[in-house]
């Protein structure tokens, strides 16, 4: 497989999975690097995980080492400025019209909002399973995490996120049996 198809493939998703991950204005630069380095050790990639795994690993480092290094200027922005970051969710609009799109733009932003608030251990288990659609043997072998580890930051994820959107969210199901939420 060529970087070509590999870009075209799995760009999009470590978008999504960055966007869970950082917000959106940075998951755009952030999934840049991660392609940047995958370019560059394509030729040296082993096979010895799956190309998928070895790409969301990428992305999950280059994530850590972005908010290692985004915490510090904070930190000392903080000291400055004294001023805080955003948030944006992340749409998928079909062919609904413009009010659907909306409630459903509000729903992923806040979705994503209450994904980006879990501790990062539960965040990057949740984001891979639930967004990525990985399995938890793939996930384990990104985080180099045990099978066992996975499951329960996974179980756990979900349960502080289905808390929060109790909450947080009225959740109920449309007429086309789809699951709904709006903020209380």
């Amino acid at each position: 497989m060529d970087f070509e198809e590999i870009y075209r493939q799995y760009q999009p998703r470590i978008y999504r999975y960055l966007s869970n991950l950082t917000c959106e204005a940075d998951a755009y630069d952030l999934s840049q690097a991660v392609f940047l380095k995958v370019s560059a050790s394509l030729e040296s990639f082993r096979g010895d995980s799956s190309l998928a795994t070895w790409i969301y690993r990428i992305a999950t480092n280059t994530a850590r080492d972005f908010a290692g290094s985004t915490l510090v200027r904070q930190r000392e922005a903080e000291v400055v400025t004294d001023e805080g970051g955003g948030l944006d969710g992340i749409a998928n609009p079909q062919a609904e019209d413009v009010e659907e799109q909306y409630v459903r733009k509000e729903m992923n932003a806040c979705i994503s909002g209450m994904v980006q608030e879990l501790p990062e251990s539960y965040r990057e288990v949740v984001a891979l399973s639930d967004l990525a659609e990985l399995s938890n043997a793939e996930i384990a072998a990104v985080l180099g995490l045990s099978l066992e580890t996975v499951k329960i930051r996974l179980h756990r994820g979900r349960n502080v996120l289905r808390d929060a959107m109790e909450c947080r969210c009225h959740l109920y199901r449309d007429e086309g049996n789809e699951l709904k939420c709006d903020r209380k």
